[in-house]
């Protein structure tokens, strides 16, 4: 029996490749979040969507807990069972007036995983409305199987590569995913979506976290994960730790090593590294 979604919530996962909205914080767990995301932008880096955009649920305890937060779980439990571990997470942030975008595309092109088992959640840390670019979704395409994409590089583009999906596509069957801060959606990781620019007058702030079943395995080498649910009886993975606390050595150490193999598997036969 489900723990958190509806069988007719279930369905339209199943059919469409996507369900929102949920909600996971209140407004106090979600100032806390933005607050320590900032101070690290502040006082240690220009973006955290750059130098530290993977893992950073690695290096700050807040996002630690909004990757372990149990409504999230509960939902992703519901969709790929009750051993889960967190193979990735990035912020995908548009400052006011940003011009970048992120291209349509599947999220499963280059990750390396043996399967699609996994649900990707889109947790809203400011407001993800049309004029801030919320994602977009094109319905029922994760059916589709893995289209082929190109390669841009384009630095508009806040993609990895740059990429884009190769096939013409008819936007106006997008859905927009508008969610209110607190709030989190779910898309399978081969549903078609993009974004727009931000026009609106606050950040968009975008906390993606990735969630796979323990059974999957990495097919370009040896990758890490934090188990955050149940049991790992499989070892394909190495398993990470909780920050002790924030940007603490040891959590940075952990970050780094993860971080490691997560980019060359990212990256890996790329004309050039990093958007």
């Amino acid at each position: 029996m489900p723990k958190i979604l509806s069988e007719a919530a279930i369905a339209q996962y199943e059919r469409d490749g996507f369900y929102h909205p949920l909600r996971a914080m209140d407004a106090d767990e979600v100032a806390s979040c933005r607050r320590d995301v900032e101070r690290v932008e502040q006082e240690n880096l220009d973006d955290i969507g750059g130098a530290f955009r993977h893992k950073p649920h690695l290096l700050l305890r807040s996002l630690d807990a909004a990757v372990r937060n149990e409504k999230i779980l509960d939902a992703v439990e519901d969709l790929i069972g009750p051993d889960i571990f967190v193979w990735a997470s990035l912020f995908f942030t548009k400052n006011i007036g940003d011009t970048r975008y992120v291209g349509w595309h599947q999220d499963s092109t280059y990750w390396g995983l043996s399967g699609p088992e996994v649900v990707n959640v889109w947790l809203a840390i400011s407001p993800a409305t049309v004029a801030s670019g919320a994602m977009r979704i094109l319905p029922g395409t994760h059916l589709d199987g893995q289209i082929p994409h190109r390669e841009t590089y384009n630095k508009e583009n806040i993609l990895t590569r740059g990429q884009e999906i190769e096939v013409d596509i008819d936007e106006d069957k997008a859905v927009d995913i508008e969610l209110e801060p607190g709030e989190f959606s779910l898309h399978h990781v081969r549903a078609i979506h993009g974004s727009g620019p931000n026009v609106a007058d606050d950040r968009r702030m975008g906390f993606t976290i990735r969630y796979i079943p323990t059974h999957l395995h990495q097919i370009h080498g040896r990758d890490s994960a934090l188990l955050v649910r149940g049991k790992d009886e499989h070892g394909h993975f190495d398993h990470e730790t909780s920050p002790e606390g924030d940007l603490s050595e040891q959590a940075i150490a952990n970050y780094v090593a993860a971080n490691e193999s997560h980019n060359a598997i990212l990256y890996s036969g790329a004309a050039e590294k990093g958007v």
